[in-house]
């Protein structure tokens, strides 16, 4: 399980987006966000974008321990739908 910890925002998104590409590509399905602190928008569109590559390799993407905030904004922008998030605890 690949895992995201701190902050993914603007400030670092392209770097967490290269880090979790490479695991998708390594063969990893699972995103773990329960270390995660701060979000913005930014999330949303890096997750848009594994979920993109995890897509190419014909692979499924599950996302463990979203964040409520996190969760708002996806229902927000009307992309609930788009993603396979697992709650917490469920693993």
């Amino acid at each position: 399980m690949y895992k995201v910890t701190g902050e993914l925002s603007q400030n670092n998104a392209r770097i967490v987006a290269a880090e979790g590409i490479a695991a998708i590509m390594q063969g990893q399905s699972d995103m773990d966000f329960s270390g995660l602190e701060h979000i913005d928008s930014a999330t949303v569109a890096v997750m848009i974008e594994w979920q993109r590559r995890a897509a190419e390799k014909h692979q499924p993407l599950q996302f463990h321990s979203v964040p409520a905030s996190l969760l708002s904004l996806i229902q927000l922008y009307g992309l609930t739908e788009q993603f396979s998030i697992i709650p917490a605890g469920r693993h």
